[in-house]
């Protein structure tokens, strides 16, 4: 069983979810064009900018819940060489997490998510960068710098983002060439030999017609971790993280714009570090066989993770006199494989010796992949005013990628294929029924598609197929100039997944049938007290037919995809700024999940050496009906507070510290006393000097200041192994914009 690792990048943590975008991190600089705040006045909240119906809206004006994350804030926390799982609790609802590394990333929304680390996993939670959707889990990972802004849209977003998002969309938006010359640059230093630059150098070639931009982040960082069975000091744990993008803006003429971009990422590193038994029995405490800077590996090949990406995208708009046609086109590669010692220990029972603790029998396994990804879509969008707007278009998605499970004892080499065709047509319409009232509302018809093969093997094939409506209206009435209301009920689903990493292990595929989600919410919006307060909020419940499951691991080293009869959630988000003076800005998030499992027959394979809270049947499989989702805290939350100092007329002091909080939190569909995590808790701190108008800035930065060891998750065919957080890293940067 490979848990492949591979840890996933990018850094966007902390603010709270629909205020981040508030957030700077030097002195606070005049607005220019298409940036995602504006201020209208000093001292007042910005006006924060989403695309959430593929339009520039004021989020305010938006019937979704959404949390919004700036380039300011993303650019600090990749100071630490942070990866994506950062992004858990940054936005209240959302968690992310991994057992792959820096490639593979797993997303959850209002507690709706997928626990499956196959590379082949689908997820229902999409991944969006420039338009484009990153379908595959390693396209996911790729690194996220030089952007505008990150909308983290929750709930089904299905009309016009299509299927495999009935929990929502993390939608990035990066920096788009400008006939202005733009110059940026940051370099910091950090504990654990981490080093990370991230730069962009823009501007115009042909004066307003060709403009071009280039940005690059590297991230690299020591080995720091021993490994205690062989006695070597400081021989794992680092990593190489190279990203570059490029941009061409044409603009033959004021209707035309024509944006071409290439984007690169080359990875050398490690994959996750699993440790033997550091969960005793009964217990979800780490024990004495923890240690944060050691592990104890008799294999893994040094747990190497090494992944080459490739995207290009050519994105044509041209304005005609009633609506703008807008045309996306994009081919990505994805290419690499991980390495790991699975079991996290050395030895086995059978051996004369093993450690740390009881370990069954010796895992090291490898996964890698080969993928290609075609996408077109086309659309129309009115640009008129008047009371009436719409939208329509059509989308393609062509998918071809091979994975390859390796055992170094077991299991044999295996080989197999998947391959996606689908397809869509979509509108969405809104009116303005009075002066304070519209209605939105939009249908969407898909046709998905896959085929599964083994190469070479013994000839097993697999097609599944559907075709569904997905849809959404919503009302969104002004209450007043400063606060809104609305509801919305939405349609979405995730398409049929074929799951084929068993067949290395001599059983066959196994097949999940689509989910479908009915979703209602309704919600408020308001800025108070002269646009210094922004409460924002919703209450939302759910339920899904027939959603997907995967039971990982246990006591069988299944990985096998399944379909519960129904599933169930409710809770609310709270978004809250609060700009108690120009300098002093903090912001307050808050989510609760409520999410259950309804089927009274569903049962599931669990470990053979912890303690499992669930009844079992007559067949030794526990019962999970009436369990939580797995990986789905009832509670998170954020909070960040900035305070800025002036000095003369072009400088400032500033502190600015983060938080998130995720509560407790299961790992599988079955629950255990072992795999029932307590809740958690990271904080950041920033401390440094602007000047020039923000043109410069030298700063000191902490991440998980407290050093917290937080545990994220589990292997459970094996020994009570766990993998956790990253350790504290502190260090100072340097960044200029001009």
């Amino acid at each position: 069983m490979s848990y492949r690792l591979i840890t996933i990048r990018a850094a966007l943590v902390g603010s709270t979810a629909i205020t981040a975008a508030a957030l700077g991190l030097a002195a606070p600089a005049a607005a220019q064009d298409g940036e995602t705040e504006t201020a209208d006045q000093a001292g007042e909240l910005p006006t924060i900018i989403v695309t959430a119906n593929r339009r520039e809206e004021n989020l305010q004006d938006v019937p979704v819940s959404a949390a919004i994350l700036n380039e300011q804030r993303v650019g600090a926390l990749f100071s630490a060489g942070a990866d994506n799982t950062v992004l858990a609790g940054a936005a209240p609802g959302l968690n992310v997490e991994s057992s792959n590394g820096r490639v593979a990333p797993r997303f959850y929304i209002r507690g709706l998510g997928n626990t499956d680390f196959d590379l082949a996993a689908s997820q229902p939670v999409s991944v969006i960068m420039d338009e484009v959707v990153l379908e595959n889990v390693t396209l996911k990972s790729f690194p996220i710098f030089d952007i505008e802004r990150v909308e983290v849209l929750r709930g089904p977003q299905g009309t016009l983002f299509g299927r495999n998002t009935p929990a929502g969309i993390v939608k990035i938006d990066t920096v788009k060439p400008s006939f202005e010359t733009d110059v940026q640059a940051s370099l910091s230093f950090a504990s654990l030999d981490t080093v990370t630059f991230a730069g962009a150098v823009g501007g115009g070639i042909v004066e307003d017609t060709v403009a071009f931009r280039v940005a690059t982040q590297f991230q690299r960082r020591g080995d720091w971790i021993d490994n205690g069975f062989t006695g070597e000091e400081d021989v794992l744990g680092g990593f190489s993280d190279f990203a570059i993008r490029g941009q061409l803006l044409i603009t033959p003429d004021d209707r035309t714009r024509i944006l071409g971009s290439v984007q690169f990422r080359d990875l050398d590193g490690s994959s996750t570090f699993f440790r033997a038994n550091v969960l005793t029995a009964g217990s979800n405490e780490l024990n004495a066989n923890y240690d944060r800077d050691v592990v104890f590996y008799d294999a893994g090949g040094g747990n190497p993770a090494e992944y080459q990406q490739f995207g290009a995208t050519l994105n044509f708009s041209h304005e005609f006199d009633a609506a703008t046609l807008t045309s996306i086109t994009n081919y990505s590669t994805s290419e690499g494989l991980s390495r790991g010692d699975i079991d996290g220990g050395f030895g086995a029972a059978f051996l004369p010796v093993s450690g740390p603790g009881f370990i069954p029998f010796p895992a090291d396994t490898q996964d890698s992949i080969d993928l290609e990804q075609f996408t077109q879509e086309t659309r129309l969008a009115s640009n008129t005013d008047g009371p009436f707007s719409w939208q329509v278009g059509g989308f393609i998605f062509v998918s071809n990628f091979n994975v390859t499970t390796e055992g170094f004892t077991f299991p044999p080499v295996t080989t197999v294929n998947h391959k996606n065709v689908a397809w869509a047509a979509f509108g969405q319409g809104t009116y303005q029924l009075t002066d304070t009232l519209r209605l939105t509302a939009g249908l969407r018809y898909t046709d998905d598609e896959k085929d599964f093969v083994v190469i070479g093997g013994p000839g097993q094939a697999v097609s599944v197929q559907d075709d569904q409506l997905s849809w959404d209206i919503s009302l969104f009435a002004d209450v007043s100039d400063d606060t809104s209301v609305y509801a919305r009920v939405a349609n979405a689903f995730r398409g049929p997944t074929i799951q084929g990493r068993d067949v290395a292990f001599f059983a066959p595929p196994s097949v999940a049938q689509s989910e479908t989600i009915n979703s209602y919410e309704i919600g408020f919006k308001s800025e108070l007290a002269d646009r210094r307060v922004r409460l924002n909020g919703a209450v939302f419940y759910y339920t899904v037919d027939d959603p997907q499951f995967t039971a990982v691991g246990g006591g069988g080293n299944f990985v096998q995809l399944i379909n519960a009869n129904k599933g169930e959630a409710w809770g609310f988000e709270l978004d809250s700024a609060f700009q108690i003076t120009p300098d002093f800005l903090v912001t307050l998030g808050v989510a609760y999940n409520d999410t259950e499992i309804k089927d009274n027959t569903l049962a599931v394979g669990t470990c053979a050496q912890c303690t499992v809270t669930d009844p079992f049947n007559a067949n030794g499989f526990a019962l999970v009906d009436g369990n939580p989702f797995p990986n789905a805290p009832e509670w998170s939350g954020d909070f960040t507070a900035r305070y800025g100092l002036p000095v003369g007329n072009s400088g400032e002091f500033f502190i600015f510290t983060d938080w998130v909080f995720l509560g407790e939190t299961n790992f599988f569909l079955y629950e255990s006393l072992e795999y029932n995590a307590g809740s958690r808790i990271e904080g950041g701190l920033r401390i440094g000097y602007s000047g020039g108008d923000g043109q410069w800035e030298l700063a000191a930065f902490a991440r998980n200041i407290t050093d917290e060891d937080n545990i994220l998750g589990g292997i459970d065919f094996n020994n009570n192994t766990a993998f956790v957080n990253e350790p504290r890293v502190i260090g100072v940067s340097f960044s200029v914009d001009y």
